[in-house]
């Protein structure tokens, strides 16, 4: 079986013995991908056992698993890493996680921070990155106004008319 993470590796030599805790995450990408892989496969455990300690009180484990469960996991991306390697104690990695829940395609881009302790990592905390508003180059004609085509008509009789182009 393919790894969900979207690593290209299969399932048993990527994130399978992270989440059995027969091998130790290596980086911080790593652990940030059997996270993922948690999520997309319904190993809860995992998710709630990466935690660091003192986060994992403020989890919801029935709200995660429901998540977790009914959502249809279609893949992630790691945009970019900064420290997070094997001889670091810290590190960040930014990643799109991309799932279904209810018919509804959604991208989840999130910054997630993560700390070593005892040799092995942890997820501390993540944001989630919100998309830019739309900002209108031009302003926004109404239908009353003047065309913007010089035509001297109001723009829903001219270039706002339905059909018009």
């Amino acid at each position: 079986m393919q790894c969900p993470c979207t690593s290209g590796k299969s399932y048993d030599e990527c994130c399978g013995p992270v989440i059995a805790g027969t091998r130790k995450a290596p980086t911080a990408e790593a652990l940030m991908r059997s996270r993922y892989t948690a999520f997309a496969t319904g190993a809860v455990d995992w998710i709630i056992d990466s935690q660091i300690p003192e986060g994992r009180p403020f989890t919801d484990r029935t709200a995660t698993e429901e998540w977790s469960k009914r959502s249809t996991w279609k893949g992630m991306q790691v945009l970019q890493t900064q420290q997070g390697g094997p001889d670091d104690e810290e590190g960040l990695v930014e990643f799109k996680a991309f799932y279904e829940l209810g018919g509804e395609d959604i991208l989840h881009h999130e910054i997630a921070s993560f700390r070593k302790l005892d040799g092995a990592w942890h997820f501390v905390d993540g944001v989630e990155m919100k998309p830019r508003p739309f900002k209108r180059m031009q302003p926004k004609v109404g239908p009353n106004d003047p065309c913007p085509c010089g035509s001297g008509k109001k723009h829903k009789k001219c270039c706002g008319k339905p059909g018009a182009s």
